[in-house]
């Protein structure tokens, strides 16, 4: 009987590349990451190509951060916790937690905010630009205190958070996995986790915001139109804002 066999994701960077971040001291984890490829891959990669292997775990360097962040409510650290919940990823085999985004800038003020000299690593051929949180206590808070798993895209619960953050979560989340139609008066959010998008459109909707919810082909979408509502929404969560991605604020700026 013949089997099908799944297609292997496209490698996004070339045999080169990977040699060079390897010799530049990433890991093969990273590099994996950075390529949407397996870690086994990536050593199979250096491995033909006589690149000479480190000793596991000799690439960890001690980057400075703030362990606690997540310990403690702010206005920012509410930001960030939107941010990943829309665009973060939990690594399970490791300690890493990992933010990608096209706009570097946002992700250099997260690294201020959070203290850390971890360097930004970025995708050639996506452009995408990637932080690697590598912290244990971070990851520990991440899931124990605010329920952020990995592999969370279909099962992430909404979390707690405080009213008076509320919308800076909001805002986080917008700028991780929000739209703005830069034409016309319509905001939408895209999920994969019906528990997740539920409670979110409830708290809009307690928020006296008018919008639709749509199952479709087991994606989630929230869809808030009409030029009042959506400057109401504006107003919302740039309230007191601090991080955010100005992209995105002007698109709303132009619609007041």
């Amino acid at each position: 009987m013949h089997i099908e066999r799944k297609k292997k994701s496209k490698c996004k960077l070339s045999k080169s590349e990977i040699m060079h971040l390897y010799t530049e001291g990433k890991s093969t984890l990273e590099i994996a990451m950075l390529a949407n490829v397996s870690a086994r891959y990536i050593r199979m990669v250096l491995s033909d190509n006589n690149v000479p292997r480190r000793a596991i775990g000799s690439w960890k360097r001690k980057y400075d951060i703030t362990e606690d962040y997540f310990k403690t409510w702010s206005n920012n650290m509410a930001y960030i916790l939107g941010f990943i919940a829309a665009d973060g990823v939990i690594q399970k085999e490791n300690q890493c937690v990992s933010i990608s985004q096209k706009e570097s800038y946002i992700l250099e003020d997260i690294k201020k905010e959070l203290k850390t000299n971890q360097p930004l690593y970025q995708n050639k051929k996506t452009g995408v630009y990637m932080l690697n949180i590598n912290s244990k206590t971070i990851k520990d808070d991440l899931m124990n205190i605010h329920g952020i798993m990995p592999c969370k895209s279909f099962n992430i619960e909404f979390p707690f958070v405080p009213e008076e953050y509320l919308h800076h979560f909001v805002r986080g989340y917008f700028d991780g996995d929000g739209h703005v139609n830069s034409h016309k008066y319509f905001v939408s959010f895209v999920g994969g986790s019906y528990n997740f998008m539920n409670s979110f459109k409830d708290i809009l909707e307690n928020n006296k915001f008018q919008l639709s919810f749509v199952d479709k082909e087991k994606q989630y979408r929230i869809y808030l139109s009409g030029k009042n509502n959506v400057i109401k929404f504006s107003r919302w969560i740039y309230k007191d804002k601090g991080l955010h991605l100005k992209r995105k604020y002007n698109i709303f700026q132009e619609k007041e």
